[in-house]
């Protein structure tokens, strides 16, 4: 007989699931869609004048003087350009460089004729090999390369379409002023302009279509970067003016400019992304912007945008990519045109012209304020602000691509380094 042994209840287990804190939804960012200091306004772009009995002339320097800043500040001219500028940031809006490829502007026949001309210029490059001076500034053999794009840039032109000689005079200064300056062997943002110029004064001859706006901003304009890289990295050009472009980078600005557009509305990608790695390298094909951060963080020596390109890195804390737009396009009006040092550069003929009381003596002198000095560079004479040393000719600053080069042919480890305290 076997005995039935007790039964023994276990105590009901507690119910722990009330003791788990509540998941709650992370809110998901709102992107502002109105920013609080609105963009700009972009001036309506005019219509392509009709250029039957038309007179062109040889593009000069035409601000001398703050007087001729001003006057070119109110000009139609101006407004042209702010026109042109932000109407191919507008229509890129929510574009990617992908999407572009696919569309009918990237097989218009001038999209392609304009690669093709890029295309003619680095073969160029390629046939001008720089000296061997193992010096981190500018190398010497650039100016071979200008003096060989000149010769041969006629025929490049006549391809575009451009058949009048006089014409063709005028729309080339552009284009050869857009590969950087050949006495001091550097290149920046006004340089960088004189290229978009180049595409103004083509779209004045009824040559480029505004269809093909999205084609210039996202395949035609890159391309221009791609070989204005190969140039910097080829020739170690200096950047034009002590500190480069206000520290976003030592030569561009327009990248940022686009790039921003491109990702006003974007859901994922948001400012403080350009220091995560794995976006950059995912998503710069298809980014402008991303793709000029991370060319810029590969020609530097140190490691960190907080330290060797500081103005980035606060632009990156911005809340919304509408924000980084509109400071992007008021920075391009107060950085690039409302800046002396940088506007004097400018060049005017008849598809640009200067504003009527504007000087025409490119030997003049530069002003009557006592506040103001002059250096003479080129056989030009250029101001710069009692305060400054000046951002168009300043001290003599070594090439960051050239840096970088020069350590590998040495064969010093091409890691970046890090700050010591960092």
């Amino acid at each position: 007989m076997h005995c039935a042994l007790p039964t023994t209840i276990a105590p009901a287990s507690p119910d722990l699931s009330q003791k788990l804190p509540k998941l709650i939804p992370r809110r998901r960012p709102q992107i502002e869609q109105t920013p609080s200091n609105p963009p700009p306004p972009t001036p309506e772009l005019p219509k392509v004048p009709n250029l039957e009995s038309h007179t062109y002339i040889t593009p000069t320097r035409r601000i001398l003087s703050e007087h001729d800043h001003e006057l070119f500040l109110s000009s139609e001219t101006h407004d042209l350009i702010v026109s042109l500028v932000f109407s191919l940031a507008d229509s890129v809006q929510d574009t990617t460089i992908s999407a572009v490829k696919k569309s009918p502007a990237a097989q218009d026949p001038v999209t392609l004729g304009l690669l093709n001309v890029l295309d003619e210029a680095e073969k160029v490059l390629k046939r001008c090999p720089p000296l061997d001076t193992s010096s981190r500034f500018g190398n010497p053999a650039f100016r071979n390369f200008l003096t060989a794009v000149g010769e041969v840039h006629t025929s490049w032109h006549q391809s575009l379409g451009v058949k009048d000689p006089a014409a063709l005079d005028e729309v080339s200064a552009y284009f050869l002023n857009s590969f950087g300056n050949g006495s001091r062997i550097d290149y920046g943002s006004g340089h960088e302009l004189n290229f978009v110029l180049w595409l103004l004064c083509l779209r004045q001859l009824s040559i480029i279509p505004d269809s093909t706006f999205p084609a210039l901003a996202l395949i035609v304009f890159p391309k221009y970067l791609d070989l204005m890289r190969d140039i910097q990295s080829t020739y170690y050009l200096e950047p034009a003016g002590s500190h480069g472009v206000w520290g976003l980078d030592d030569y561009q600005f327009l990248p940022f400019l686009f790039g921003a557009s491109q990702l006003v509305h974007h859901k994922h990608i948001r400012p403080l992304s350009i220091h995560n790695e794995i976006i950059l390298e995912e998503c710069s094909k298809d980014y402008l912007y991303l793709d000029q951060v991370r060319w810029v963080n590969s020609t530097k020596t140190v490691q960190g945008l907080r330290w060797h390109s500081p103005m980035l890195d606060d632009i990156s804390a911005a809340k919304s990519w509408a924000k980084v737009d509109a400071g992007m396009r008021r920075m391009f009006l107060a950085e690039v045109l409302r800046k002396l040092p940088v506007a004097q550069h400018f060049i005017f003929g008849s598809l640009l012209p200067a504003k009527e009381g504007m000087s025409s003596d490119a030997e003049s002198r530069l002003g009557d304020d006592d506040g103001e000095g002059e250096v003479t560079v080129d056989g030009m004479k250029h101001k710069h602000s009692a305060s400054s040393w000046g951002d168009c000719c300043g001290i003599k600053v070594p090439s960051a691509v050239g840096a970088t080069q020069e350590a590998r042919k040495r064969g010093e480890r091409s890691e970046l380094r890090r700050v010591p305290f960092d």
